[in-house]
């Protein structure tokens, strides 16, 4: 397209913006329009992309980091022929693809859900690691960001790694609009503030005015020559462009414009223009996975003498998955030498990926390599995947395959304290939407989740800890999600006591004293926390009318609400005692902090005794 073409082209997206938010009620075209220009630039001269076949391994990947400004991408895409006018104005609507913020469970040519602001550019880093040093294929990756995202830490995470990574095939194009939702930008269109911090963090920065195509254009021609370094351009423009009444104004974010027929006349009426988007270029298919019989690490019962730490035996049944699978990647916070992923990073250095201190893009790198088709492993401390819970979330709307890893979980971590422990990983991890939640007690069982968590879809989340365990699963076990563990059981029992990871142990020695006692108890390891094995967790109830759940966990969200939920379907719901972290625990051995916390043997057995005897009585 010349000159004339391309403007012609950008009227055209900014008419249909309106269009779309105007037959919806709601949406953010002033958002959309300060884009235009860039988006049909971006399309028409350099993005290379076959919307026939998306899975492509040669295509170019666009992110829309700014999610809100979705009315410019579906605009984009009835442009270049992959959807109708028709559809185009179905815009938010019930049952439609094309919802308020692009998500790839709903369009094949959306990479990652975004619209939680600062995640875009994160995921594109993840993207661009995929092309760069695993598929090798040539493809770049435009990420299309807002000025108002710019002031999120995961931005400068993103930003960061990317240039220690030398993502030379990584682009993003801020629309420096000046404008956030409530009123100015920090740094307004200062491009020059925006261009020093980018800088700083070793990345080749364009200024341009972004509603220049041909200035654009040479734009994204320099991008494309740049080496060494991932590319930022920093394109002033106007929110609400071309139209008076909207441009450059303030209170109008999230608006549809009041009078979409007169703004369209100002935007030179309708158009019905095509862009040719060019081809991607021929290209070798992606990784095949190899199929080969997995040599999962072995563990004797009862062997080593001091135990296996279920976080060592993540390390090793991780590096056995790589060996028999090519697809598999792994990703760690800079503490590879407690989660035992550097045992991976080790044997499969190619495709291992180092984070550092910056879960957030972690996990969104995860989101990344997954939406390539590897199969992520992302392990850091269970506390410290909080602080990615949100991409975590925007990962389960994507549809994302991720498997994430907390260590060093629950106050059995011992003498360093609160803010080591993960104490709410288990209830964060069982709200989000389709997740899997997994709690192994010994080394084998570890090994076979690790090995079946690669099989699974959506979020799946493998809570391991740091002391050493006896093994007291035989290796040839197995272990289905979805089920649980009878390791104690018989027809006199008139108690059940439901256990999981560090406090298994801890159940069977309690169901040892309270034999003494003269009290029969049934031991269940429910190591599938989410989902849980209703059947078994039933059978209980109805076999021995009380139960204890024992958890090195907040009492919020964890094992006994899990257990709960095998009983909210109009069941009789049995005697039930919850044993729980429910004070803030400070700085002791682990045998002194599970005591402490009520989780320990003589606290389990002293529970179950007391519920016995009232169940008795009454």
């Amino acid at each position: 397209m010349n000159t004339d073409e391309l403007v012609e082209l950008a009227q055209q997206l900014r008419v249909d913006s309106v269009r779309a938010a105007d037959a919806a009620g709601s949406g953010h075209p002033t958002s959309s329009m300060s884009a235009a220009d860039l988006m049909a630039v971006l399309f028409a001269h350099h993005f290379r992309y076959d919307f026939d076949r998306p899975a492509h391994p040669g295509n170019d990947r666009f992110v829309l980091s700014k999610g809100h400004a979705s009315p410019l991408l579906y605009a984009a895409y009835k442009a270049a022929g992959a959807i109708e006018d028709g559809e185009l104005l179905t815009f938010r609507k019930l049952g439609s693809r094309l919802e308020g913020h692009p998500t790839p469970r709903r369009l094949p040519w959306v990479e990652t859900a975004t619209g939680s602001l600062g995640q875009g550019l994160p995921v594109g880093v993840g993207i661009a690691l995929a092309g760069k040093r695993l598929d090798r294929n040539g493809y770049r990756v435009w990420v299309l960001c807002g000025d108002s995202e710019l002031a999120e830490g995961s931005i400068w995470e993103a930003a960061e790694h990317a240039a220690y990574e030398h993502l030379d095939n990584l682009t993003a194009i801020v629309d420096v609009n000046r404008l956030g939702q409530r009123g100015p930008t920090r740094h307004g269109h200062d491009l020059d503030a925006y261009a020093r911090r980018f800088q700083a963090f070793g990345w080749h920065t364009i200024e341009v005015d972004g509603h220049d195509v041909d200035a654009v254009d040479r734009a994204y021609g320099e991008a494309l020559s740049t080496t060494g370094q991932p590319t930022v351009i920093l394109a002033r423009t106007l929110k609400g462009k071309g139209v008076s009444s909207a441009q450059d104004r303030e209170g109008l974010h999230g608006k549809p414009l009041k009078d979409a027929d007169e703004a369209i006349a100002e935007l030179g009426g309708l158009r019905d223009l095509r862009v040719h988007v060019h081809e991607p270029t021929a290209t070798r298919m992606l990784h095949a996975v190899r199929a080969g019989h997995l040599e999962l690490p072995r563990w004797e019962k009862g062997t080593p003498e001091k135990g296996v730490a279920t976080r060592d035996a993540y390390g090793q049944a991780l590096t056995a998955l790589g060996t028999g699978r090519g697809d598999i990647v792994a990703l760690d916070g800079e503490v590879g030498d407690s989660t035992r992923a550097e045992l991976f990073a080790k044997e499969h250095p190619d495709r291992y990926f180092e984070c550092y201190i910056a879960e957030q893009q972690m996990v969104a790198a995860a989101v990344g390599l997954a939406s390539r088709g590897w199969v992520p492993y992302a392990a850091t401390f269970a506390a410290f995947l909080t602080r990615a819970y949100d991409f975590v979330r925007m990962a389960s709307v994507s549809g994302a395959g991720i498997n994430l890893v907390g260590s060093h979980a629950g106050v059995a971590i011992g003498q360093d304290g609160p803010s080591q422990m993960g104490l709410e990983d288990l209830a964060m991890m069982r709200a989000v939407h389709g997740s899997t939640v997994l709690y192994p007690c010994d080394a084998n069982q570890t090994a076979q989740l690790v090995a079946a968590m690669a099989g699974c879809e959506g979020i799946r989340y493998l809570r391991t800890s740091r002391g050493a365990s006896e093994v007291i699963y035989g290796p040839d076990e197995e272990f289905p999600i979805g089920g649980s563990k009878v390791l104690r059981s018989s027809p006199h029992d008139r108690l059940t006591l439901v256990a999981a990871g560090v406090t298994v142990a801890e159940a069977l020695a309690a169901a040892d004293a309270l034999d003494r006692d003269g009290i029969q108890a049934r031991v269940i390891d429910l190591y599938s926390v989410k989902p849980v094995d209703r059947r078994t967790l039933r059978r209980a109830a109805e076999d021995t009318g009380c139960l204890v759940t024992v958890e090195d966990h907040h009492e919020e969200g964890g094992l006994g609400d899990a257990v709960l939920d095998a009983f909210l379907d109009g069941r009789p719901v049995p005697r039930l005692v919850r044993l729980a972290v429910r004070t803030m625990p400070g700085s002791a051995a682990a045998d002194q902090q599970l005591h402490a916390a009520g989780i320990d043997a003589e606290s389990i057995a002293a529970a179950g005794k007391l519920l016995v005897e009232e169940a008795v009585v009454r």
